[in-house]
């Protein structure tokens, strides 16, 4: 079998890491698979990639299924081959399969501004809960993916003269060549990274970073911490343990979506302040949001302004 894996690296650069791993991990999915049924992962036949589809539609979720296609399709342009998903009766199976699953995606639970209160709260008194206050608190008023929140750097922000933040989210899922949008805290928010950034004592150019033993590391999170600390917060928080799984790192985004409708703001200015391109995805931000908003921090007026400001 060919070197699949050396060809990669002219993905650098062109695409962002995140994908160029989830384009490996989807075709060592295949090649595994390949392995165990004595059929040829590169190239792979017609027969293989759609026996392939229909025992990966019994666990996987029609994204996964998707992606994976995605990925033999890279592999073999990579490598020179012609595509072998581009064949009429691999399109039919794709067809069936999506047909015969239910395609509703998940989305996790909104962290919205009466929970809000509660995630702050939970925190301990140490750097590592300041930490998470400010990390908790930036996510929802910026409405970002845990990419775009690991990816912040501290010259992505403005301190303003009325004590909040006005950043910009450089490059993101939807804006892979960085037009960037804008973006506002409010002085609650604005407070605690300010107190976050000089309490962690050192200079380094992200804004979040790791925090051992009582001391931060100049590093950045990865989007598997912003995960932990969401999930291990809805926890210690309180909150029932079946309601707490719902919670992911996307939780913030979601939530604040939902908090927006709620004030009153149209899908329009909703995709503009989150840098949705799609309006179906809003819709399934949106659609469990319900009308029981906390006003006890300035977090909705910052969401106003991104809401009413923020740019593309």
């Amino acid at each position: 079998m060919a070197d699949w894996k050396s060809h990669f690296k002219r993905l650098e650069g062109a695409y962002a890491p995140a994908t160029i791993r989830g384009y490996k991990a989807d075709f060592e999915a295949f090649a595994r698979w390949c392995a165990r049924n004595e059929a040829l992962p590169i190239p792979a036949g017609r027969s293989s990639i759609i026996a392939f589809m229909e025992e990966e539609a019994q666990i996987c979720a029609m994204n996964t299924i998707e992606r994976r296609l995605h990925a033999i399709r890279r592999v073999h342009k990579l490598l020179g081959l012609s595509d072998p998903t581009d064949d009429e009766d691999v399109r039919l199976a794709f067809r069936r399969v999506r047909r015969s699953k239910f395609a509703r995606p998940k989305q996790a639970k909104g962290l919205t501004s009466n929970y809000l209160k509660r995630f702050l709260e939970a925190q301990p008194d140490n750097l590592l809960g300041l930490r998470n206050r400010a990390m908790i608190s930036v996510g929802y008023e910026l409405l970002t993916r845990r990419s775009e929140l690991v990816a912040l750097r501290v010259d992505d922000l403005e301190f303003r003269s009325d004590g909040t933040i006005k950043a910009i989210i450089r490059r993101s899922k939807a804006d892979p060549f960085g037009y960037g949008r804008l973006a506002f805290t409010s002085r609650d928010t604005a407070d605690l990274v300010r107190e976050w950034l000089d309490k962690r004592a050192i200079d380094t150019e992200m804004l979040f970073c790791p925090v051992y033993h009582g001391k931060a590391v100049d590093r950045a999170v990865t989007d598997m911490t912003v995960r932990r600390v969401v999930s291990e917060t809805a926890v210690r928080a309180g909150i029932p343990k079946e309601e707490a799984k719902l919670f992911s790192g996307h939780s913030m985004r979601v939530g604040a979506a939902q908090d927006l409708l709620c004030l009153g703001y149209d899908g329009i200015a909703i995709m503009r302040a989150g840098g949705w391109k799609s309006p179906q995805t809003l819709l399934r931000y949106v659609e469990a949001a319900e009308h029981n908003v906390w006003q006890g921090r300035g977090s909705l007026s910052a969401l106003s302004r991104s809401a009413q400001n923020s740019q593309f």
